[in-house]
Order: C-alpha cells, then sequence, then structure tokens
C-alpha cells in the first residue's frame, strides 16, 4: 500500500520509513508535487494533525496521514506543545527553540518532559482515525549530540541518561513518541488490510 505522510521534512519521513519498514510505501509531499506550506492553524496537536490530512487528502485525493508533534515540559504548564515549531519565532529555527527552552527553564530543577505526537490517517476508513505516541523524560541543562532534529538534543528519555540526540537512530526508532505512534498506524492498516 502507499500512502503520503504529509510532510517535506526529510528528517521524519527517514524515521517513519525506518519505523514502518517493507510494509507500505511511504511518499512524501514533495513526491505528490506539494511544495506549499501546510495548514496548522488548530490549538491543539490533533486539530493540526487532522487539518492538514484532510488539506492534502482532498487536494491530492491520496490516502495520507499527517503527525503534528509537541515538547510538553511540566515546569511551563505543557508549553512550548503545539508551538514547539514556532516557540521562538515563526523561523521555525531549532537552535533559537532550544536556546529560548533552556533561558526559560534557567534555575528551574524540576524539568520533566514529554514528546507527544499525534497521526491522524485520512482515506483508508470512511472517517478519520487519529493514533498518538508519548515518550516521558526531561530537559538537560545543555545541548548535547549531534543526531535527530528539532528539541532532541536537549530531551533525556526516561532510563537514559544522553539525549535523543546522542543516541542512534536505531535506538530512537525503539522508543520515540513518533515511532511509537508509527507502529500504531503500521498495526492498524496491517489490521484493515
Amino acid at each position: 500500500m502507499t500512502l503520503c505522510f504529509a510532510s517535506n521534512n526529510q528528517h521524519k519521513l527517514d524515521e517513519i520509513r525506518n519505523a514502518v519498514g517493507e510494509s507500505f510505501s511511504i511518499v512524501g509531499l514533495s513526491e505528490l508535487g506539494c511544495d506549499e506550506e501546510l495548514p496548522e492553524t488548530q490549538a491543539t496537536l490533533e486539530g493540526n494533525s487532522l487539518q492538514k490530512a484532510a488539506y492534502v487528502f482532498n487536494r491530492y485525493e491520496v490516502p495520507c496521514f499527517a503527525d503534528d508533534t509537541g515538547l510538553e515540559v511540566e515546569a511551563l504548564q505543557g508549553a512550548p506543545g503545539v508551538y514547539s515549531a514556532r516557540y521562538a519565532g515563526d523561523s521555525r529555527d531549532s537552535n533559537a527553540n532550544m536556546a529560548l527552552l533552556l533561558a526559560n527553564l534557567d534555575g528551574v530543577s524540576e524539568r520533566k518532559a514529554r514528546f507527544r505526537t499525534v497521526i491522524t490517517l485520512i482515506g483508508v476508513d470512511k472517517e478519520p482515525v487519529a493514533f498518538e505516541g508519548c515518550v516521558y523524560g526531561h530537559i538537560a541543562t545543555e545541548k548535547k549530540g549531534e543526531n535527530g532534529f528539532g528539541y532532541d538534543p536537549v530531551f533525556i528519555p526516561e532510563g537514559f541518561t544522553k539525549t535523543f540526540a546522542e543516541i542512534s537512530m536505531a535506538e530512537k526508532n525503539e522508543l520515540s513518541h513518533r515511532a511509537i505512534a508509527i507502529k500504531k498506524l503500521a498495526r492498524y492498516l496491517r489490521d484493515t488490510q
């Protein structure tokens, strides 16, 4: 089965293709000829995920899924959350986002956080279906590691002493929020074939 993942983010495409394996052919937006910015105007991860998937499905008429991911920090009342990509402004600059996050947590000892991904699938069933993945951990006091993307250099998952950016892609794919949601999606697709 071929599905479109409603993203042009090569890091996410690679992570999803690695997590799904050979069971499905995953194409990105560029392979559909879509290079426009998808709408993300909802106040929740669930809302943004559904909005993006519906936009692609209605425009290109191909079964697709979209995700929205947020880093939710307990001491910041769940921020940056749905605004994670634009935390430091519309430029979507990961380094600026991490710098602002670390500045906002300066002197804060309680640094519990979770990464949460919501994936919405459209075009396979009559109704959209959503899948959620969460991974818990805490925010480091400084950036560490070269792997990954986004907030990976400052997020240390529970049970680890290294950030997501310090572990291998294979390790991250075993426990990441996106991997958990993707595994639920893949299981659902296998069960409905």
